[in-house]
């Protein structure tokens, strides 16, 4: 423990703080993604629609609101980076592994969610101008935009926005980007709903959303469930561990859980009512993957009336989701790099902006202007998204229950619960959290089928 003592001084004694509702907004902003906008979709319409919505609700509940406390505590209490929040919240060495996996895991998503981040940042701007309507061949349209080297260029402009936000510090960066952008996002969640929900047709997607058949539920649909859960809380990715050692000793973390779970719930719910209805209004199922949002929607679009001016406020919400998260990726390895080498937070955004950019290209490439970087069937973009999304998020999830559950003996001080609820949450991490989290590691990785 001793080691780490001087690396992190600089973050102990002069670290930024977020305000109260600034912290609410940037935790916000990072599970405000583009997976509720096509993953959530299309693994609703996979699994049983309203049924699975009110399943995946009890998991966020349960388990994902517990998880997500213990990161908010542990990050307070550490006082470092996600690299050290363990250590220096009370665990031993044997911990630091766990630690280095919180930082490398969401460096790795940012190099591949970056290109995607930048997608959005060009539909935006040709549904505005007119472009991307004036073809019907949106499935070519977009095959021959990402065989190019068009999306590098856009993933650059993504990484310099994302940075550009980072470098101005978490007060006077992340805060203020959050607290403009978030409340932005929900004027356009509301316009975009009420434009679905009134389209001719709309009441069998808000249907289907929205009346649950149990039946159609399976033990498989639990794991997913779970897994998006997890994943669109940002939780096992560091990013929580991160914000949570901005917070002030004042701030209630119990308070705070439940304003970040009801803003991820309510993203997702409206988000519902905005893909559901559309799709099925025009005849598209909505279990297609990322082809949902950048070939089938834009043909939805370009079938209603004003749907340029509809079709480009979706792209802005998109691309507005993907740079709040982006800023809380990149804030990870910028707050381990000034931890432990002590580099300013200029050099340290701009070294690793650069080396993520990078790394991200080979992943861009793959999917269209170099196919033939495939292993095994999948695409190098596919294949970074699988190791971290499937393996290292739930990985780094698992640690979290079994540390704060079994490990940290702090856990009821930094919690600052009443003993009852401490009770509950406690019993939560320790005999429920991880052996369901356990499974959806085994699922994800593809070990567990049914």
């Amino acid at each position: 423990m001793n080691q780490f003592k001087g690396e992190t001084s600089l973050l102990s004694e002069k670290k930024e703080r977020f305000s109260s509702s600034g912290f609410i907004f940037a935790a916000i902003g990072s599970s405000v993604g583009l997976g509720n906008m096509w993953k959530f979709p299309y693994i609703t319409g996979e699994n049983g629609g309203a049924a699975f919505f009110l399943l995946f609700i009890v998991c966020l509940v349960l388990i994902g609101l517990p998880v997500l406390l213990a990161e908010l505590a542990i990050g307070r209490s550490g006082r470092g980076s996600a690299a050290t929040s363990f250590i220096r919240a009370g665990g031993g060495r044997g911990w630091k592994a766990a630690g280095i996996l919180q930082v490398v895991a969401p460096f790795l998503i940012l190099s591949f969610y970056i290109i995607v981040a930048g997608w959005t940042l060009n539909y935006a701007l040709i549904a505005f101008n007119g472009q991307l309507f004036s073809t019907s061949d949106y499935a070519g349209q977009f095959g021959s935009f990402i065989s190019g080297y068009m999306p590098i260029v856009w993933q650059g402009v993504a990484m310099l926005i994302t940075a550009g936000v980072v470098i101005l510090g978490v007060s006077g960066g992340i805060e203020k980007f959050n607290k403009v952008l978030i409340p932005g996002l929900v004027v356009l969640l509301i316009v975009l709903m009420i434009r679905a929900v009134t389209l001719p047709g709309s009441g069998e997607g808000v249907s289907f959303f929205l009346k649950p058949d149990f039946s159609v539920l399976t033990a498989e649909s639990a794991l997913v469930a779970l897994g998006h859960a997890f994943f669109s809380l940002s939780l096992g990715m560091g990013i929580l561990l991160t914000y949570g050692s901005y917070v002030d000793k004042r701030q209630s973390l119990g308070s705070a859980a439940l304003a970040i779970g009801a803003g991820d719930l309510v993203y997702a719910f409206i988000a519902g009512l905005i893909i559901f209805p559309t799709t099925f209004s025009f005849g598209i199922a909505p279990d297609q993957g990322p082809s949902l949002i950048f070939i089938a929607l834009p043909a939805a679009f370009s079938a209603m009336p004003f749907g340029s001016f509809f079709g480009g406020l979706f792209f802005i919400l998109l691309a507005i989701a993907a740079l709040t998260s982006a800023v809380s990726l990149l804030e990870v390895p910028v707050s381990f790099a000034m931890e432990r080498w002590n580099w300013s937070r200029q050099r340290a955004v701009w070294i690793l902006s650069l080396i993520c950019f990078l790394l991200g290209i080979p992943s861009a490439m793959s999917l269209g202007m170099f196919p033939e970087l495939t292993f095994g069937g999948k695409a190098l973009f596919d294949w970074m998204d699988f190791i971290t999304s499937n393996i290292m998020l739930p990985l780094g999830g698992l640690l979290i229950t079994i540390f704060a559950g079994y490990f940290w003996k702090g856990a009821a001080e930094a919690a600052g619960l009443q003993a009852r609820w401490f009770r509950i949450w406690l019993f939560m991490l320790r005999y429920v959290a991880p052996v369901l989290v356990f499974l959806v590691l085994l699922h994800t990785s593809g070990i567990l089928t049914f």
